[in-house]
């Protein structure tokens, strides 16, 4: 599976507990034959054939298999997914941060459990059955426009269900992270959630590698390493996804002089400021904030 591709698939029977699990995109997980018990530490929930079971990005689970369960399960990178509801919906959205919002206010808890039914899951089984075959053979890439029909598909069947007043819903549990043969997502090192909270922690003080790797006790560039190959960026490109971000919520919700917000976020150079912001949303924050007044 390649380092950037958007997508892993697993098919996998289980007899015994496996976790606590924490992976940094979203999982799809399909459950195909049997029942078992999802865990976060404090609550426990009972999943079936025909369940659906919709993790996000850094949810802490574990599974308990009552006898064996088999499952599919789809690791999908948030990214790729932000992109596809963005232009679903363009005629009403006007930029990927739109586009985030959306999802993060139609899905506001970290798990989702909502029963689909066994007929559909069969519907489903030669589109989950290729995309494991074509990921197991390393042809994600290779198949790129099949591997996005076949995602489609599956999704076309589940969206409908994909209501927040259905199905059961989990908190995230503070545990740690086991390890995993995903190479691509996951899970986490424990290293690279502490450097991921330092850098959210403030998004507008001054990082220095050498300094959020004193966090964790390694080296700057094991601290690097480490933090690219979980989240796929640099901790300061991270630093500057957050600023962008959170100067996009500022403009549509405030009337602050962009150069104050742009302070605010931790940018004190106002041409960096705009370099930066339209790295990340596409346009610079004047043209964002009359897109904004348009709307």
């Amino acid at each position: 599976m390649s380092l950037h591709s958007p997508l892993a698939a697993r098919t996998e029977t289980r007899m015994s507990p496996h976790g606590p699990s924490i992976f940094n995109c979203v999982q799809f997980s399909f459950i195909r034959h049997g029942t078992a018990i999802i865990s976060n530490g404090l609550r426990e929930y009972n999943i079936r054939a025909g369940d659906a079971l919709i993790l996000a990005p850094n949810t802490v689970f574990t599974i308990h298999p009552e006898g064996s369960t088999t499952t599919t399960t789809l690791y999908v990178d948030i990214n790729y997914l932000i992109d596809q509801s963005f232009w679903r919906y363009a005629a009403i959205l006007s930029d990927r941060d739109d586009a985030w919002d959306l999802i993060s206010s139609r899905f506001p808890d970290p798990t989702l459990i909502v029963n689909i039914g066994a007929d559909r899951i069969g519907l489903m089984a030669p589109w989950l059955d290729r995309l494991v075959e074509m990921d197991l053979e390393g042809a994600i890439t290779q198949r790129f426009f099949r591997m996005q029909a076949d995602l489609a598909s599956v999704l076309d069947v589940l969206s409908p269900f994909l209501d927040t007043s259905q199905g059961e819903h989990i908190d995230q549990a503070d545990e740690h992270p086991q390890t995993s043969p995903l190479p691509s997502f996951g899970p986490l090192r424990h290293e690279a959630l502490i450097l991921r909270e330092t850098v959210e922690d403030d998004i507008s003080q001054y990082l220095t590698l050498k300094n959020l790797a004193s966090k964790v006790h390694l080296s700057p560039s094991q601290a690097h390493r480490i933090f690219v190959e979980s989240y796929n960026t640099t901790p300061l490109a991270h630093q500057t996804t957050l600023r962008a971000h959170e100067m996009a919520r500022m403009i549509r919700t405030t009337q602050l002089p962009i150069q104050d917000i742009a302070r605010r976020v931790g940018w004190k150079d106002r041409s960096h400021a705009a370099r930066s912001f339209r790295r990340v949303m596409g346009v610079n924050p004047r043209h964002y904030r009359r897109l904004i007044a348009e709307k």
